[in-house]
């Protein structure tokens, strides 16, 4: 894993606009699904109307997450507001979760109710749908790679899960009108739920592993180790361990000195730990140093 680098407030707004435009056009989207679909007698566009309001509604969340995370420290948030963005990422997940359980319930209702065949023009619909979500995928999880934010990555994957569902939408209306089979497309969104429920399920491991303190990479940490070490006085590191707080990162470590060195002298070196990691890591907000003497080295 790379080790990550500096992300800006401006960034991170960026991360919010993009929040903003995906949300935008879903609700564009949902509206125009759901008259298609109940004037082309389609229910995969009626089902796939529900996925686009779930994107609504993760983008929501995703750019509240955001906003709320950039807020700076104060009395009562003394780390800040970071956690904020997992949890956004963690509800965005939860929603593919209910997105994909609705879908199935609604789907097996209606292969159970008459209904007619799906109007041909449906099928153009659903093929603007599945470019512009697609496109609007590629763009949220750039800009999720770039801030490297879990819940702006998980707002991606929503947009393209309502690609899946309309690609598979397409696929059962054009069987059912060259089948004449009207229930076609029911079984098509019925198909999209087990897809939408797994990308739901595996985009919840990483928020849920950043709250709870796991630790986030191991290339940062061995390069923290190596800076620490590399300071004049430190004779070796007992424990690193690094947790990711929303867009920053927060160390502890135990240093080793000589076990002769006067207290100044150890809480001089602690600066100077501190002050290499912070200058070479522009995403640590803070590191925590504790010193011990080399000759008490615990395991």
């Amino acid at each position: 894993m790379a080790i990550p680098r500096q992300t800006t407030e401006l960034e991170i707004r960026k991360g919010i606009r993009s929040s903003v435009i995906g949300g935008s056009v879903n609700l564009s989207l949902a509206l125009i699904k759901c008259l298609t679909g109940l004037i082309g007698h389609s229910f995969a566009l009626i089902a796939d109307r529900i996925e686009s309001l779930s994107d609504v509604f993760s983008s929501s969340v995703v750019a509240v997450g955001l906003w709320i995370a950039i807020k700076p420290p104060d009395q009562d948030h003394p780390y800040g507001h970071g956690k904020a963005e997992p949890i956004a990422a963690i509800i965005v997940s939860l929603a593919l979760v209910g997105a994909a359980i609705s879908i199935a319930v609604e789907s097996i209702s209606e292969t159970r109710t008459p209904h007619r065949l799906p109007e041909p023009y449906t099928l153009a619909v659903l093929l603007a749908v599945v470019v512009i979500k697609v496109v609007l995928s590629r763009y949220v999880g750039s800009v999720g790679a770039r801030i490297e934010s879990t819940a702006v990555k998980a707002d991606a994957w929503h947009h393209l899960s309502d690609a899946i569902t309309s690609a598979l939408a397409f696929v059962g209306i054009t069987i059912g009108l060259l089948t004449r089979n009207a229930t076609a497309d029911d079984w098509a969104a019925l198909c999209a739920s087990p897809i939408i429920l797994f990308n739901g399920v595996r985009q919840i491991k990483p928020p849920v592993r950043e709250i709870l303190d796991t630790s986030p990479s191991a290339d940062l940490a061995m390069e923290v180790r190596r800076t620490a070490e590399g300071v004049a006085g430190v004779a070796g590191l007992d424990k690193c361990y690094i947790r990711k707080v929303g867009f920053r990162y927060y160390v502890d470590l135990h240093v080793l000195v000589d076990g002769t060195l006067s207290a100044t002298s150890g809480h001089r070196i602690a600066h100077q730990v501190k002050d290499s990691i912070l200058a070479a890591y522009p995403r640590i907000t803070e590191v925590l140093v504790h010193i011990e003497p080399a000759s008490e080295t615990r395991a």
